[in-house]
């Protein structure tokens, strides 16, 4: 028995309202979810201003910062892929501890913890003595001469933007 026109509406106009109930659904747990990092203070995709610090020469801009319930700034930075099976890269958390510091030199309070959020879950990333001295070291490392210590790769150096700039040392044979 062949389905009737209005049958196909109902269907489709079902269909599309269901959709539209989960959408929905999703919306309201994300605000539940971003509720507990405290109000939205601002979101990179707008104009937020570029954190700075001149003591330590650094510069960012959160993806997101929201306000804790104890006045505190949050930042949070946004990855657009699944977690790391093996927990965050290196490279995240320190961007993470950059935004913290950041984050405590502009206001004078230093954010309990920095958030990292991937398309899969957050992590949320502690700021506390260890951070500081990991990213101090990490600060110290990266303005250091460079000794001509790395180690090259076809793949990367390849694809490296600053492979026309690079020590001779660092470069594949």
């Amino acid at each position: 028995m062949p389905l009737a026109l209005t049958d196909v509406v109902a269907a489709g106009l079902l269909g599309t309202g269901v959709a539209a109930l989960a959408a929905g659904a999703r919306q309201l747990a994300a605000r539940r979810t971003e509720g507990r990092w405290g109000s939205l203070v601002a979101i990179d995709p707008g104009r937020p201003a570029t954190l700075r610090s001149d003591r330590y020469h650094l510069a960012g801009r959160p993806d997101v910062l929201r306000r804790a319930p104890d006045g505190t700034l949050v930042p949070i930075e946004l990855k657009h892929r699944p977690a790391p099976r093996r927990g965050a890269f290196r490279s995240h958390l320190v961007q993470v501890w950059a935004y913290c510091l950041l984050v405590e030199e502009a206001t004078g309070r230093a954010p309990p913890f920095g958030v990292l959020r991937y398309t899969d879950g957050e992590v949320r990333v502690p700021w506390d003595a260890a951070a500081r001295s990991e990213l101090r070291t990490v600060v110290r490392a990266v303005r250091a001469p460079y000794d001509g210590g790395g180690t090259p790769s076809p793949g990367r150096c390849a694809r490296c933007p600053w492979a026309d700039r690079c020590d001779l040392r660092a470069r594949p044979e």
